[in-house]
């Protein structure tokens, strides 16, 4: 199960994306499975900066920018070609990511790391 592991979930397990809420941190973007989704502030507007080893700690999200997107606007969502030919999906421009820490549904712990990783707000 991908949950376990630092592999991220391929786009046919995903359901999209949702508005989570969580006291403290407020509201951000999670795929459809719960799993929160970061940004990292050194990337550039739709250029992933995060690659090789980065990448194995902050998984890159991707996912069809058609699938259901739950309490946003789907012209919001990208996909941009990453340094290593994959594809991610980014948010206003943003590159998604998980964090190979986050467990469960729900799990914020890549928020704030390093100041640069960040939850990702609607």
């Amino acid at each position: 199960m991908f949950l376990s592991s630092p592999n991220p979930p391929k786009a046919d397990e995903i359901a999209g994306v949702k508005i989570m809420e969580k006291e403290g941190l407020g509201r951000f973007l999670a795929d459809g499975k719960g799993m929160s989704l970061y940004s990292f502030s050194r990337d550039e507007e739709n250029i992933s900066n995060c690659i090789e080893g980065c990448a194995v700690n902050w998984p890159p999200f991707s996912v069809d920018p058609s699938a259901l997107i739950e309490g946003c606007e789907s012209s919001d969502f990208t996909s941009i070609t990453r340094p290593d030919g994959r594809q991610q999906t980014a948010y206003k421009g943003r590159p998604l990511y998980y964090f190979k820490n986050d467990k469960y549904p729900g799990d914020t712990f890549g928020h704030n790391i390093g100041e640069v990783w960040f939850l990702v707000t609607p």
